[in-house]
């Protein structure tokens, strides 16, 4: 692929820098507002007035008002929009342009900037890549998701997730972590932290102390951890501390509260100088960049009503960014007005050296995305997971015949075509349809391979499946000698029977790629390998 250089965006280096711009300018410098790529002309504007003013250090791109980010009920409508890679890239472009210093772009891509941006380059899910046990696969996944970021103009990646997703009923982490392990969990991030910055992105370990072992959504609610600083040691913080040895550009606080920590009051912990300057500096003696989780999310916006005056707990606690700031110029107004010269040149020489890291880094931009299918094909063959059951018995299943069903596809199953199965011999679960006329169907066949695809990763509402479509599928694993292959978070499987079952393969999600893998390994072309990474 031919190769060639960004147009050229420049910092000055630090020393120069620290004499140019004025203390509110340094200030500014903190601030790292949200941009949306689906937004108005008005929207846009007003961004750009203040990237103008050189208000802004950076900016952090989403999808649109009605994403996950900004829609925490989920009430708005996410509308698609085919041109948004190319949105994307032009308001970069006008942004960088309008701009008095150049600005640090940053993106959460922790599976590719599919995961903010349609119709462009996915790679599966942090639980997948824990699902192969192979470190050097989740570094290329990593760099070529990099890769990307750069391609696109972005030089940060809010990833990786270094949570251990201890917790099932976590409705937030879940799938983004890489496992219920702590070694496991280690191993991946640091893999996939340096995969990034051998691409010339800078990394971003999340969310600090752990989001893992929570059953709190912290858009919403605080999360509570019921740890001493013991236990986190032991457990929560190790995949940190390896990152921080390894050299992670940042590290990402989360609005996650430990009493234990804070003199039994529950504040969070991106405001809490407790954690962040005590726990992340002292104990584990972190000097990098800190940077705030997102701070429009309800856990902590609403304990902080007048503006201006969270951004500046956060800064005062110990962040160098604050991500998502929705009262820029309130929040310059307190932090200037509010802290010491020495806390404002300390916190901007971080940020201006992260700048001059990510914006100046030498490495050249593909000319155009990547192709995620080759990489994707090699893990959904090792990620390939037999949970319940041997090759021997999916062998037997085979040579009897059985019947096959399908349960949360819209579309045409590759897994059941690539098998061969006839038409006639494939029925699909749906609310329109009761057991009964299922069973009718079906006839007097004993047997049936069953292939589930869970809309959601997450697991409100039942991952997406209607209630009356999972009881049909009960019903049928109760009634029938089953295989079932499931395309979607294993978390699932804890809401069916699975010890009536002959055999459960996870798959984990139904990229392109995945369903053909899978049924290569039905009709026993090879042996699933991969380890479900969390403990169900």
């Amino acid at each position: 692929m031919e190769k060639k250089e960004k147009p050229s965006l420049k910092v000055i280096p630090y020393a120069k820098a620290r004499n140019t711009l004025s203390l509110r300018e340094k200030v500014g410098q903190f601030f790292m507002p949200a941009a949306f790529i689906n937004d108005t002309e008005e929207e846009i504007s007003a961004l750009e007035n203040l990237v103008a003013e050189g208000a802004v250090g950076g900016i952090c791109f989403f999808h649109s008002r009605a994403s996950a980010a900004t829609n925490f009920e989920g009430k708005k409508k996410v509308i698609y929009n085919a041109e948004s890679y190319e949105v994307l890239k032009s308001l970069i472009s006008r942004y960088q342009q309008a701009a008095k210093y150049p600005l640090l772009i940053s993106i959460d891509a922790e599976w590719g900037l599919a995961m903010r941006i349609e119709e462009t380059p996915q790679y599966p899910h942090a639980m997948t890549l824990g699902a192969a046990k192979d470190p050097s696969l989740v570094y290329e996944i990593a760099r070529s998701i990099g890769r990307d970021c750069r391609t696109a103009g972005i030089h940060w990646n809010f990833a990786p997730v270094a949570d251990i997703n201890s917790n099932p009923e976590n409705p937030v982490i879940g799938y983004r972590s890489f496992g219920s392990n702590k070694e496991e969990v280690r191993i991946c991030a640091t893999a996939f932290s340096k995969g990034l910055q051998d691409a010339g992105i800078l990394s971003c370990a999340k969310h600090f102390p752990g989001h893992g072992d929570t059953a709190t959504d912290s858009h919403l609610y605080l999360p509570v951890l019921k740890k001493s600083e013991s236990d986190l040691l032991k457990e929560e913080l190790i995949p940190f501390n390896a990152l921080i040895s390894q050299g992670v550009d940042a590290i990402m606080v989360g609005h996650i509260a430990v009493p234990a920590l804070t003199g039994g009051q529950s504040i969070s912990a991106s405001v809490s100088g407790e954690i962040i300057g005590t726990l992340l500096k002292k104990t584990l003696k972190y000097e990098g960049v800190v940077v705030s989780d997102a701070l429009n999310m309800h856990s902590v916006s609403k304990s902080y009503p007048e503006k201006g005056s969270l951004e500046w707990a956060a800064f005062n606690a110990g962040t160098d960014v604050l991500c998502f700031a929705e009262n820029v110029r309130d929040g310059i107004e307190q932090i200037s007005s509010h802290a010491t010269e020495s806390q404002v040149e300390e916190s901007f020489k971080k940020v201006w050296e992260l700048k001059e890291k990510g914006i100046n880094s030498k490495m050249p931009a593909a000319d155009r995305l990547s192709s995620p299918l080759k990489l994707n094909k090699k893990l959904a063959g090792k990620c390939l997971t037999l949970f319940r059951g041997s090759e021997k018995e999916i062998q037997k299943f085979r040579q009897h015949g059985y019947d096959t069903i399908t349960l949360g596809m819209d579309k045409k199953s590759v897994f059941l075509e690539e098998i061969g199965i006839k038409p006639e011999r494939s029925f699909v679960i749906d609310k329109g349809k009761s057991f009964r006329k299922i069973q009718e169907e079906i006839g007097s066949q004993k047997q049936l391979l069953i292939a589930v695809y869970p809309p959601k990763a997450k697991p409100q509402e039942a991952f997406g499946i209607d209630s009356l479509e999972l009881e049909i599928l009960i019903e049928l694993l109760r009634n029938y000698d089953t295989v079932l292959y499931l395309f979607g978070n294993p978390y699932f499987l804890r809401l069916l029977p699975i010890e009536v079952t002959k055999a459960v393969v996870i798959a984990y999600q139904n990229l392109d790629g995945f369903e053909s893998v899978a049924a290569d390994h039905f009709l026993g072309n090879f042996t699933a390998s991969g380890t479900l990474p969390v403990q169900l």
